[in-house]
């Protein structure tokens, strides 16, 4: 765990010396030092300007993955596991699964109006095919002798998706729900600069058309901040939920 922190430190301060030297040798406004950028972050954040927008998209992107997480994750494992199920709804997943599904938001948007509504619905679409192809296939994949060791134990479904299925599926599933968040904070980020008014993405927008480069970064560093606690809380859930992996590793 040290070592880790050590290493995102490291990161970090590689990261600003390498925006402080762009900063200077641009030496232009629309690229202000990460002082100036930090600053304007403190400074909008005290005024509850930021903190305002942020509690916004942060809610919005959990009700996203929570959505999401909820409706893919037992259909992908029923999938997996009824061949039927599979022939069935399998052609649709795969036919819909590689279309970019941020060019519906127009559509969306005369469905479900404006508000959050449209962006959490775009949101949770992203992330629904992201997690049901990999819990399906993860299902798929558990060995034809565990199955038949719980049904020697005269297990019933219920049990058996319970003490193998799900456990065997869950560390996939969460690496899959890790590798699309950042795909869903860039959709979370065009969203909200599509016929909105509030959240990060309307702040970074109205920045940059105002020519108020420090807000505007202030703006990308509240983002990538929500990215990053997100996926720190992914990370959290699989410690806790997925302890025994820790010794299968070990």
């Amino acid at each position: 765990m040290r070592r880790n922190m050590i290493g995102y430190f490291l990161a970090f301060g590689l990261l600003i010396v390498f925006w402080h030297l762009g900063s200077l040798a641009l030496n232009k406004s629309f690229l202000p030092t990460p002082l100036a950028s930090f600053q304007a972050f403190v400074i909008a954040f005290s005024e509850k300007e930021l903190l305002y927008h942020w509690r916004i998209s942060a809610l919005r992107i959990v009700i996203s993955i929570l959505l999401a997480f909820v409706t893919a994750m037992p259909l992908g494992l029923f999938m997996g596991r009824s061949p039927k199920a599979d022939r069935i709804l399998g052609p649709l997943v795969y036919l819909l699964y590689p279309l970019p599904k941020v060019v519906f938001l127009p559509i969306i948007v005369v469905l479900l109006g404006l508000g959050s509504a449209p962006k959490i619905f775009l949101i949770a679409l992203v992330i629904f095919f992201q997690i049901i192809v990999v819990t399906r296939d993860a299902a798929r994949s558990i060995p034809n002798d565990s199955i038949l060791s719980m049904r020697s134990l005269n297990a019933t479904p219920m049990s058996m998706y319970y003490h193998l299925i799900l456990p065997y599926c869950l560390p996939k599933i969460l690496t899959s729900l890790r590798v699309t968040l950042g795909t869903a904070v860039a959709i979370l980020f065009f969203a909200e600069t599509f016929a909105s008014f509030d959240g990060l993405g309307y702040f970074i927008l109205e920045g940059m058309e105002t020519r108020n480069y420090p807000d505007m970064y202030a703006g990308i560093i509240a983002l990538a901040l929500l990215g990053m606690m997100l996926y720190w809380l992914v990370d959290y859930l699989e410690y806790c939920l997925c302890r025994w992996q820790k010794y299968e590793n070990s």
